[in-house]
């Protein structure tokens, strides 16, 4: 996989909207939170629009990911929000050109889409982390933004992913393996199924998180996964944060009756309460990075450099 150059202050962050909108003074305070902390921000050109619940047309938003990634001035792109959206453009992306032109690219929930079908077409790693509006809008907590910093600034050879100090890593599976990362928003994931841009999970540590799905839409995205042969060949399971994932009536399933029921059989292991996703603190986890599942000890370690430091 190519790694992305490592980020620096001084460096331009390019800000890509490329599924829903948000309002104009939301991502006006984002931008002045990056330039306090000693950055250079650039925008997409569809930034402000508003097409139905888009920020623009779909090849205008397509355009923002192509031009960022295609601008050399632009030494990361951090997506402003998810929503809706990214589905629709993903063959409107270029990835032979981003794949020539790699750098750091961070989102999560509806980018989760881009995530995969970058990894998978341009072979680069990106980066499952907090957004601008989203997240940043007033201020990033200080675990986040240095898990944020750990990742993308720092890039050690190897780094333990740590939860914060009073979210403990629990075990759903023993056992202990490495492979590559990926994953990401559970419905989005399971929405590339059948599709040019679908996930591939053999020999790979699947990671997920989702928000606002009852129970038993947990469960039935999940045995859309098993039965399209996702849960085949894995080396793991993460399990981020499923933030309200509660059930809709008293007769469902837990949530962990859903997790125990679907993935324990698999005899891998597998960890849950990643704080990574929907929530706050919110890890930065490297997509296509190879990292390593102890569940045994409930450590989790990526073990390669992500960024480059050339």
């Amino acid at each position: 996989m190519i790694k992305p150059k490592a980020l620096k202050k001084g460096d331009t962050i390019g800000l890509v909207a490329p599924a829903s909108y948000a309002l104009k003074k939301d991502i006006n305070k984002s931008i002045n939170f990056l330039k306090g902390l000693g950055f250079k921000v650039k925008l997409a050109n569809n930034i402000y629009s508003k097409y139905y619940c888009f920020a623009g047309e779909d090849d205008d938003r397509a355009r923002g990911i192509n031009t960022m990634f295609k601008d050399k001035e632009v030494d990361a792109i951090f997506c402003i929000r998810g929503g809706y959206g990214v589905h629709r453009i993903l063959e409107k992306i270029d990835y032979e050109m981003i794949k020539q032109n790699p750098k750091i690219f961070m989102g999560y929930s509806d980018i989760t889409a881009l995530h995969i079908a970058i990894n998978n077409n341009s072979n680069l790693i990106t980066f499952h982390g907090p957004m601008t509006v989203s997240d940043m809008k007033d201020g990033l907590d200080d675990f986040s933004f240095k898990s944020l910093e750990e990742i993308l600034i720092t890039g050690k050879d190897e780094m333990e992913i740590i939860n914060p100090k009073d979210e403990k890593i629990k075990m759903l599976s023993k056992g202990k393996s490495s492979g590559i990362l990926t994953g990401g928003n559970l419905a989005l994931l399971t929405g590339t199924i059948g599709t040019p841009y679908e996930i591939y999970t053999e020999d790979k540590i699947l990671f997920i998180e989702d928000i606002g799905e009852y129970t038993f839409k947990v469960d039935r995205m999940l045995r859309q996964i098993k039965l399209a042969g996702k849960l085949d060949g894995l080396k793991g399971v993460i399990l981020g944060d499923f933030n309200n994932c509660i059930k809709e009536d008293e007769g469902d399933q837990s949530l962990m009756e859903v997790f125990e029921e679907m993935l324990s059989p698999l005899d891998i292991p597998i960890v849950y309460n990643i704080k990574s996703g929907h929530c706050t603190p919110n890890i930065t986890l490297p997509l296509g990075a190879k990292i390593e599942i102890d569940a045994n000890n409930l450590k989790l370690k990526i073990i390669e450099q992500v960024i480059s430091h050339e």
